[in-house]
């Protein structure tokens, strides 16, 4: 089964958001994880810049980490099939 990720259009604070970016020198994306989304957060925590696959990656790891679910924020249509499937909430609701 591929991976489920659900689009937002800004961060949330009890999940990691991947913010991915569409730029004249590519894709990019970061990763933002507010300290309301874990106890264990001292502070917001947000990383660079960095390939949105690295960054998929890395959000994977750390959500499977904390227990945290993780949302993406993609204004510029920049997600690729082959990460997984891409929802919106309402879109699930309307299946249902």
């Amino acid at each position: 089964m591929a991976n489920r990720f659900e689009q937002v259009d800004e961060m949330v604070d009890d999940a990691i958001t991947v913010a991915l970016e569409r730029r004249p020198d590519g894709d990019w994306a970061r990763i933002f994880c507010p300290q309301s989304a874990h106890a264990s957060l001292r502070e917001d925590w947000a990383t660079e810049a960095m390939a949105p696959n690295d960054a998929l990656s890395a959000a994977v790891k750390l959500a499977n980490n904390l227990k945290l679910a993780i949302v993406v924020v993609d204004p510029g249509a920049a997600w690729r099939r082959e990460w997984g499937e891409l929802y919106r909430a309402a879109d699930d609701a309307d299946e249902s």
